[in-house]
């Protein structure tokens, strides 16, 4: 199983809100922060970036940013301009059916599409907490080629209007999610601190990831993983530790318990059920682990989920 895929799924990850603007200078939003995720795309035009106290950043056409954790963020047609709060935006030019919104005069336009994700963002941390608060992905047609294709079919979708166009978009934006997680993964450096991301770039540690997010409840220890992927079991457990920062079965422990999490949250099997799917042949074992790793017992973890 794919790692990223998979962690995404049980993250359950979903567009919650999508907008598409045409904006004609000047114009500005400022945008709140939110639980969730955030995320645009310009489809032509300019417009710069401002999150927090950062320089303003400014986005050319196919530039693609996503912001993890949601974080309050300023878009305008100029490096300093004016910010409306989207919802006074909303209230002075109501957004159509269909989702389209127009700001702004009468000067150069911008246009793009905005989208609000939603996960669960206590089962969500493994990947979003990895994350920087902004993951920016300019045009580019090598290193970006995969989130460009998908930005140009993005800007014919919202501009044909076509039957089933809107659905087609929302498609588009969760692969362009995928994306550009996946070119920020490319473009970090062997220095970065170290992450089950960071893996990802390793064949052998991605084959060791896939296997442990494959096979949960199977009985791994460090020789049978080494034996997976091919290499000696110093040698996988010191790379594993300096990439990912932490020993393969530490890691492994931690999954299962996000897995446990997840299953209690979202499905109705019993407790010793889920126990047994993520590896555990006593309840009471799967129960103490549970504690330690989330501070109560499972059981009472559901009931809270349940009343959330």
């Amino acid at each position: 199983m794919d790692p990223l895929s998979d962690v995404l799924d049980l993250s359950r990850v979903s567009v919650a809100l999508m907008v598409s603007v045409r904006a004609c200078a000047p114009w500005g939003l400022d945008l709140p922060q939110r639980p969730g995720a955030s995320f645009h795309a310009i489809t032509s035009g300019t417009a710069w970036l401002r999150v927090g106290d950062s320089e303003p950043l400014q986005l050319m056409p196919g530039d693609v940013f996503l912001l993890p954790a949601g974080a309050r963020h300023r878009l305008s047609s100029e490096p300093e301009g004016r910010c409306v709060p989207f919802d006074s935006s909303l209230h002075e030019r109501p957004m159509t059916p269909d989702g389209d919104l127009t700001l702004g005069a009468s000067g150069a336009a911008t246009t793009f599409v905005c989208a609000a994700f939603d996960y669960d963002l206590e089962v969500g941390e493994p990947l979003m907490g990895l994350l920087p608060p902004v993951i920016h992905v300019p045009a580019d047609p090598v290193a970006g080629r995969d989130v460009a294709a998908i930005v140009e079919l993005l800007a014919m979708e919202v501009g044909a209007r076509r039957p089933g166009s809107r659905a087609a978009a929302a498609r588009l934006i969760d692969s362009l999610l995928i994306a550009a997680i996946r070119n920020w993964i490319d473009r970090q450096a062997d220095g970065q601190a170290p992450s089950w991301l960071r893996a990802l770039r390793d064949p052998a540690l991605a084959r060791v990831l896939a296997a442990l997010h494959e096979r949960p409840a199977e009985p791994w220890t460090v020789e049978s993983l080494a034996r997976e992927v091919h290499v000696s079991r110093a040698t996988l457990a010191r790379r594993f530790a300096e990439v990912v920062g932490e020993p393969p079965l530490t890691y492994l422990a931690r999954w299962r318990m996000h897995l446990a999490a997840q299953r209690l949250k979202y499905s109705t099997d019993t407790v010793e059920a889920i126990a047994r799917e993520v590896g555990y042949t006593s309840a009471y074992a799967f129960n103490r682990a549970f504690a330690r790793h989330r501070g109560q017992p499972p059981g009472r973890y559901r009931r809270l989920a349940s009343a959330a």
